[in-house]
Order: C-alpha cells, then sequence, then structure tokens
C-alpha cells in the first residue's frame, strides 16, 4: 500500500500520527439521546416538501429512523482514517496554544507543490475525503504525486482544539493559525490555498497577509459587486444565480445572524440534543446543495460534530464574516483562481470576480453547489490542478504566469 505519511524532511515540527477512534460508550450515549429524543408536532410549516420554511418533518422522521438502527459511525471513521492522520501543534500570533488535526497526501517528491485545503461550517474535513480518494487513484505512488495536500480541520472543528476561553477569537484569528500549521510542517518557502464557505474567506486573508501563501483558489467569492457590475456580462446561468443569492439573504441566512449575535444561547441550545443538531445543520446540507445528499452523508458530519463537541465551539466565525470587515476585502495583487457552481449561496458572476484581483483561472460549472469538494470533487480538483499549473513559480524560474 502506498505510503502518503511521510512527512517533509523539511518539517520544523514533527506532527503526531492521530487514529480517529471515538469510544464506544460516546456512540452508545449518541443513539440513546436519539432513540430518546422527541419530534416536534406536525404544523403547517414543517409539513412543506420545498422545505421553503426549513426541515420537513417527515424527511426528520426517517432520518431520526435510519440513524438509530443503520447509520454506522465506524464506517465513516474507517474511511477519514483511511487517509494519513495528523496532529500538529502551533502557537498564534497572541501566544495561545493550539492543537491543529489535519489529513495529508504526502508527497516524496522534493518540488511538490504544498496545496491546503480549508473546509467552512457546517463542513469538515469529511468534505475532502472523496477528493482525495480521487487524488490518490490519479497518483497511486507519493512519488507520483506533485502535490503535498493539507486538510486541515479549523479550531473548534472536530478533533483541533477549541479557540481560546479567557479572550476573543474571531474568523480574522484562523488563519495565522493555519499559516502556523504550514510553516511548522517546512512550507514557509511557499504555499497555495483553497477554501468554500469560511475557507474562502481564511484563503484570502492568507493570500492578502502571508509572504508564504504564493496563491488562492476560492468556489465561493463573497465581495461586493464591482462598480462597473452593471455593463459586464453574466450568462442566463448566473442571472438565475444572482436570484439565489437574493433569495438566500432574504429568506435563507437567519442561521447566520442567531450564530453571529446569540453565539452562547444557540450553542448552548444545540448541544443538548444530537436529533435538534440534525435539524439545525441537516436543513444546510438539503438546502445548499445541487442534489440532495444521502441521509449517511448528512448523519457522518452531524456524528461527527457532536461526537467530538464542535458545533458550540465552532460557530464563532460568524461574529465577525462580513462583507465590511476590511482584512477580507482587501485587494490581493497574487495569482487568483474561483469555480463557479450555481447552486452556492452567493453564486457571484465570474465576470464580476475577475474584476477584483490578478485571476489566471476561472471555471463555471453547470452543476454544484455550496460543497463544492463533497458534491463535485472531479470538477473542484480539476480545477485546482488547472490553477496550480498557471500560478505557481516553479523553482527552476519556469512559471505559467
Amino acid at each position: 500500500m502506498a505510503n502518503y505519511a511521510q512527512v517533509p524532511s523539511t518539517a520544523k515540527v514533527q506532527p503526531k500520527p492521530f487514529k480517529v477512534e471515538i469510544d464506544a460508550n460516546d456512540i452508545q450515549s449518541m443513539k440513546h439521546l436519539i432513540t430518546h429524543s422527541k419530534i416536534g408536532p406536525a404544523t403547517y410549516e414543517n409539513q412543506q416538501t420545498d422545505r421553503r420554511f426549513g426541515m420537513n418533518r417527515d424527511w426528520l422522521i426517517k432520518a431520526k429512523k435510519h440513524w438509530e438502527t443503520t447509520h454506522d459511525w465506524r464506517r465513516c471513521e474507517n474511511h477519514i482514517n483511511s487517509f494519513p492522520n495528523f496532529t500538529i501543534p502551533v502557537t498564534d500570533p497572541d501566544g495561545s496554544d493550539f492543537s491543529i488535526h489535519f489529513l495529508a497526501l504526502f508527497s516524496t517528491s522534493p518540488n511538490a507543490i504544498p496545496i491546503a485545503f480549508f473546509h467552512g461550517w457546517p463542513g469538515s474535513v469529511l468534505e475532502f475525503l472523496s477528493m482525495l480518494d480521487l487524488i490518490k487513484k490519479q497518483y497511486p505512488d507519493p512519488s507520483s504525486l506533485p502535490y503535498h495536500i493539507i486538510v486541515p480541520s479549523l479550531p473548534g472543528y472536530a478533533f483541533s482544539s477549541a479557540p481560546p476561553t479567557d479572550r476573543d477569537f474571531k474568523c480574522e484569528h484562523i488563519a495565522p493559525v493555519m499559516d502556523a500549521v504550514m510553516q511548522a510542517l517546512g512550507f514557509g518557502d511557499g504555499y497555495i490555498a483553497q477554501g468554500g464557505d469560511l475557507g474562502s474567506f481564511i484563503s484570502r486573508q492568507l493570500g492578502v497577509e502571508s509572504a508564504s501563501c504564493k496563491a488562492f483558489h476560492q468556489n465561493l467569492y463573497n465581495l461586493p459587486p464591482p462598480a462597473n457590475a452593471d455593463s459586464l456580462p453574466i450568462s442566463e446561468i448566473e442571472k438565475k444565480g444572482l436570484e439565489r443569492g437574493k433569495a438566500f439573504r432574504d429568506s435563507g441566512s437567519a442561521y447566520a445572524r442567531e450564530h453571529g449575535t446569540r453565539t452562547a444561547t444557540i450553542g448552548l441550545t444545540l448541544s443538548s440534543s444530537p436529533l435538534a443538531l440534525l435539524s439545525w445543520i441537516g436543513e444546510k446540507f438539503l438546502e445548499w446543495t445541487d442534489e440532495d445528499p444521502s441521509v449517511d452523508e448528512i448523519l457522518d458530519s452531524v456524528s461527527l460534530y457532536w461526537l467530538t463537541e464542535t458545533y458550540a465551539r465552532c460557530i464563532y466565525p460568524y461574529r465577525s464574516v462580513s462583507l465590511s470587515t476590511p482584512r477580507f476585502a482587501k485587494a490581493s495583487n497574487k495569482p487568483q483562481g474561483y469555480s463557479y457552481f450555481p447552486q452556492e449561496l452567493y453564486p457571484t458572476p465570474v465576470s464580476w470576480v475577475k474584476e477584483g484581483g490578478n485571476f489566471v483561472h476561472t471555471a463555471s460549472h453547470e452543476r454544484g453547489g455550496h460543497f463544492a469538494a463533497m458534491e463535485k470533487p472531479a470538477d473542484l480538483w480539476g480545477d485546482v490542478e488547472a490553477f496550480v499549473e498557471r500560478a505557481w513559480v516553479k523553482k527552476d524560474g519556469g512559471s505559467k504566469i
């Protein structure tokens, strides 16, 4: 079996191998709570099959039964463990210590290009598992892999330590922690960042603020329209995307307001019941995707959140993520890439995006939504490879830009 776990010799800190192995008692406790949790009464709103008012009660009833009787957490655990897992200690600029969990596919090539993939909410490293499977199939030996692939769990998510409890910690504080991870792994001379959702903000901030981040790629571009937006060409698909973005702002974004303004209350509330957590998070996986994920895919993510007490620890970024946050709106002349997926929450037209920086590669897709790495792993990975080919300045001086 190919060994993608060989840490580069240039690493400044040796990460510790990690295996996901949730205690059986914790799994049993979760199952007990699911079994004994009551589903609320039928209402006009929760019987709508188009889910325009949120979670459909019938779907929740069926998912609850599947969670109780059929869903196998160990299957998900084994999939995570099919890739090299590590934890690494880092310290942020304010002196807080973190243990950051990450998945990796390390190359043995001396010229491998480091690429960090950043998830968002309500995602996790699970979003990238199918893409990692594709990469292993494409490059079946570490010596043939031209990249070091790093997929961290953000602070507060899954197996990474939580943000400090003795001081404020916001979205803009994540990027320095992620940069510290890449530096510790020996990638201070250069790496590429990629992300969607919160990961897009992190990738952009790294591109603006870190000298080591040489280029960045996003599949969510959440910045205001350019001044000349009315004169730029947009396709019919993109016009529908703008309508989707407006609909999301009008009727689908209340969760973000709750996360950002009553972080403590919603965190404690949804930490009391796995079924409540499924309703809250499951709605997002159903609403934000092009095609409904399988029940098992959704339950994998919700189980991970529950079993690692992620939810209350991970929603802090919403207190500072907005278009008005200066650190996320700064321009960068570094090479950028963008993938357009029509069922994204804010599907920004490609022509608008190109006005905002040095975009060396863009791609438009006819299918796919907010969880691009999970929904369309081959499309996203193909875009990233094409972007890297144009964005990365090679050690021999060659460059596609």
